[in-house]
């Protein structure tokens, strides 16, 4: 079995990072048993697709206005590697943290296997401190 050409590497970015936008309408272009990495997360981790759903929503919870903008990818092999950048306000209370109502803008990088068409595993890379820093949570 072949795998998905970069055109449909392409395709299945756009609708994955859909998902992290707000689209909740193409859930299945992740895994049932998916895995995402997350450094913000206590655990660090999210196993399968219907616990991926809730951390996207508790994050739209926290920020309504999430906005993930990808800025390059490289794909082959089943691999993609993408650069990105998100935008978003903290207007909720999200992982214990009541709103502080701040604009964050962090880059990072992913590295998402895709099998049998849809995104397997999701391993994000981005400085967590930015992101408390821009919250203006950390003391100086």
């Amino acid at each position: 079995m072949s795998q998905p050409d970069t055109t449909d590497h392409e395709s299945l970015m756009h609708e994955y990072t859909g998902l992290w936008n707000g689209d909740f309408s193409n859930l299945d272009v992740v895994a049932e048993s998916v895995d995402v990495s997350v450094p913000s997360l206590s655990d660090g981790e999210i196993h399968g697709r219907d616990a991926f759903e809730a951390y996207l929503r508790e994050l739209r919870t926290g920020f309504p206005d999430w906005h993930v903008t990808m800025d390059d990818t490289l794909a082959g092999d089943g691999v993609v590697m993408k650069e990105w950048t998100v935008t978003a306000t903290h207007e909720g209370e999200y992982n214990g943290i009541p709103p502080t109502e701040r604009t964050i803008e962090i880059s990072g990088m992913a590295k998402i296997l895709i099998t049998n068409g849809r995104v397997q595993e999701d391993r994000l890379y981005y400085d967590f401190h930015e992101v408390i820093e821009q919250l203006g949570l950390t003391h100086k």
